[in-house]
């Protein structure tokens, strides 16, 4: 059943770009997926959850892995939060059929990121998130991340592609904040952080939360924070800030994130399993570390061998 829509937080607040559990053999771990979407939204306090982007390992699952997955996910959660399908590809074709696929399986909204590789010119990133738009009834994330796709979404296209209804919010791991803060002064267009180390300056900006890949296990901490923020009470949010570096540090810089966020799940207890080649999976020496940053962070993890 869709969920009701708040415009001041259209996906939510706190959202997790959530892994693809699997097995050794790189199987997708269905029953591992309905478990860990379930521990996310319940113990993590997750409102939404985004299956089938690029820290599900998108670029490796099949469009028949993707609509199961995100059955999936649905049948966990419930009404309980929000299920944002990612079906952002470099091809508008195959993006267009991923689209629909979702809506068929119930999802409230879509990610969609720029088409990555062929670097279009703006033009046609317009003319792709629009055929997008208009092919389903579903709102539409943007997912700005020149960082991956090489090219950034220019202010002057996010004011063009606002005037479209079901347009109505950007993830930005693009890092303007100043671009970001003309597109929010000029539009509707409602920002989520997607960049764990930025989550507390983009509440400053006015977005309305986060799309976090340390939500896998620091979720609760980061929903507290957006609490504190909105509720005025700013030094909260700045010591919780600070008190999650450790985490935000370890999972997001010092190796791939799907890797990292599926190695810090292991030391919770929590679904993730192996990734799939390219990608590897995280060495003993990483894992330990990560123990530690956990840790230092205030991450209750599983006792150590």
């Amino acid at each position: 059943m869709p969920q009701e829509r708040d415009d001041a937080a259209p996906f939510g607040r706190m959202l997790t770009a959530m892994v693809t559990p699997m097995t050794a053999d790189g199987a997708v771990d269905y029953d591992g997926a309905a478990r860990l979407a379930a521990y996310l939204v319940d113990h993590q306090r997750n409102d939404g959850l985004v299956v089938s982007g690029t820290t599900g390992e998108s670029p490796t699952t099949t469009d028949a892995e993707d609509e199961r997955l995100l059955r999936t996910v649905i049948e966990a959660v419930g009404d309980r939060a929000h299920v944002v399908a990612g079906v952002g590809t470099n091809n508008t074709v195959h993006t267009l059929k991923l689209a629909r696929q979702a809506e068929a399986a119930g999802a409230d909204g879509l990610l969609v990121v720029t088409p990555y590789y062929n670097k279009p010119p703006q033009e046609g990133l317009a003319r792709h998130f629009t055929t997008v738009a208009d092919a389903t009834g579903l709102p539409v994330m943007l997912y700005d991340i020149p960082g991956r796709t090489g090219t950034p979404i220019a202010p002057e296209t996010l004011l063009r592609l606002a005037e479209h209804p079901r347009i109505i919010a950007v993830k930005d791991a693009k890092g303007d904040l100043f671009a970001a803060s003309r597109v929010m002064a000029e539009t509707d267009l409602v920002f989520y952080s997607g960049d764990d180390a930025l989550n507390l300056p983009w509440l400053s900006l006015g977005a309305a939360g986060f799309v976090s890949v340390v939500g896998h296990v620091v979720g609760a901490d980061l929903h507290e924070m957006i609490d504190a923020y909105l509720g005025g009470d700013v030094d909260r949010a700045r010591r919780i800030h600070r008190r999650l570096i450790p985490v935000i540090t370890a999972i997001m810089t010092r190796t791939q994130g799907v890797i990292a966020a599926k190695a810090a799940l292991s030391l919770v207890g929590q679904p993730g399993g192996a990734v799939r080649p390219p990608l590897v999976d995280a060495t003993p020496e990483f894992t330990a570390a990560l123990r530690e940053d956990l840790i230092a962070g205030g991450v209750k993890v599983l006792e150590g061998p």
